[in-house]
């Protein structure tokens, strides 16, 4: 087994971008060539994707175009342009995608109370889209289902019911209506499982600012703060979150909820994530210097909790590599903290996009094999339930093999000096190996201090 301790270690400085990367318009042209294309060997006539604000990735990966307050649908219909149903505070805004289409106004996707008495009805939308009897539809929302949940996943729809509805009427079949979601968010073979070069620079742009707000906050945090003072360490540059920001502390800490006035306390718990498209960072320990100062009964917070879940952490990136299957990286964190103790309930790693879970083939018994180009977060999570409270390395990193890792080397030298910089500092100074396929993009690269208030006093591997 590995052996860790908790030294006194130099967190570098990786840097920041100087500029920002894009995804191409032509990439965008692409996708959608390549999302009709999988709907045709799907034997589908038309796809409908669904998105509001909570629930925009697929839609975005697509087009750019991203909801701000309302819903919006896009329809695929094979010889026609893409149609693009907005509402009202999404006709201008729509001016950001990136793929040509036929703007529709739609305004029962605004918001209560605007004006709705200039747009088509939807059924004659999809009409005029060429979906009517006979035809095939499958429909993307964010989920799709199993038969471990229903006798009939594939007419499980998550899309609002009066969608839904309108597409049954107008096909004439309820069951020719389907849900298509696996066809993006599959865990290896969905259209955003694997991202090309542009993409994972976007998403290492995210991840960077998302690390480094947790770095400043980790450094930075002092007892009288209050939370919100301690979220205004982080520095946020505006980039959109994918999730909401998480910052729990004190007493009853939950780990969802968000920043309050209540000052922080010696010896508090904390845990805080930073979710930005494309990264996600998160940390959790106390507001403590030393073992001297944590709650009575928990001294051995590091032995007891802290070290075996490192262990593991370092186990999990030491083996993690295209083609390792996500059953394995189960297994190797569940040999290690699998008593109830540490209460790993959630798989233990994920695909991250746009959205701050994609899908996960990480779990019990998964034969599916890890590919180039996917985006991965390291994400495992003990729920003790005990005064020991938890402790936490959740950070952003890609696999990819020598093309792409050329191709980004080439395109993108910052942020590969940045990969570089975080790869020496994880093999030299914490001591983990790590595959050259695997690119770590956080600025706090499996860097975990579980005393906040001595924030050099960080986990590493024994060699």
């Amino acid at each position: 087994m590995t052996t860790v301790e908790l030294a006194a270690l130099e967190l570098p400085e990786f840097g920041m971008p100087t500029s920002e990367p894009g995804v191409p318009a032509a990439t965008y042209e692409a996708r959608v060539t390549a999302a009709r294309r999988r709907a045709r060997e799907a034997g589908l006539d038309a796809l409908v994707v669904y998105a509001d604000r909570e629930h925009f990735a697929n839609l975005a990966y697509l087009t750019r175009y991203d909801p701000r307050f309302e819903e919006a649908l896009l329809i695929l219909t094979e010889g026609r342009p893409p149609a693009l149903l907005v509402g009202n505070e999404g006709w201008d805004y729509a001016d950001v995608s990136a793929v040509a289409h036929r703007r529709v106004l739609y305004q029962t996707f605004s918001l209560l109370g605007q004006p709705r008495d200039d747009s088509p009805a939807l059924e004659a939308v999809f009409r005029e889209e060429g979906i009517g009897p006979g035809s095939r539809v499958g429909v993307v929302g964010w989920k799709y289902f199993d038969a471990r949940e229903t006798p009939t996943p594939d007419l499980w729809l998550d899309a609002p019911a009066f969608i839904v509805d309108t597409l049954r009427q107008v096909t004439g079949d309820p069951a020719a209506v389907v849900n298509a979601t696996h066809l993006f968010m599959d865990p290896t073979d969905g259209l955003r499982a694997i991202n090309d070069v542009d993409q994972l620079a976007v998403f290492e742009f995210g991840a960077t600012h998302a690390s480094q707000a947790m770095r400043n906050v980790i450094f930075g945090i002092r007892p009288g703060m209050t939370g919100y003072q301690a979220v205004r360490l982080m520095g946020l540059s505006g980039i959109p979150h994918s999730a909401h920001l998480m910052f729990s502390y004190g007493p009853g800490a939950l780990g969802l909820s968000g920043p309050s006035m209540r000052k922080i306390a010696l010896g508090d718990p904390l845990t805080f994530a930073v979710p930005l498209w494309g990264g996600l960072s998160a940390r959790a320990g106390f507001v403590v210097h030393d073992a001297s100062e944590l709650p009575d009964g928990i001294q051995d917070y590091v032995e007891k909790l802290v070290a075996p879940y490192f262990a593991a952490i370092v186990a999990w990136y030491e083996h993690i590599g295209i083609g390792v299957t996500g059953g394995a990286l189960y297994d190797i964190i569940h040999a290690r903290i699998g008593d109830p103790f540490f209460g790993v309930k959630l798989n233990p790693g994920h695909l991250i996009h746009l959205d701050e879970w994609m899908n996960a083939p990480v779990y019990k018994g998964s034969n599916r094999p890890l590919k180039s180009g996917m985006a991965i977060q390291v994400d495992v999570i003990p729920g003790t339930g005990t005064p020991y409270f938890t402790t936490n390395i959740e950070d952003t990193i890609v696999l990819a093999d020598d093309a792409l890792r050329d191709a980004f080397a080439g395109k993108y030298p910052e942020a590969w000096a940045r990969v570089q910089a975080r790869r020496r500092f994880m093999e030299e100074a914490l001591g983990i190996r790590l595959k050259p396929e695997v690119l770590p993009f956080s600025n706090i690269p499996a860097y975990l201090p579980p005393y906040f208030l001595s924030p050099h006093m960080a986990m590493r591997v024994v060699r």
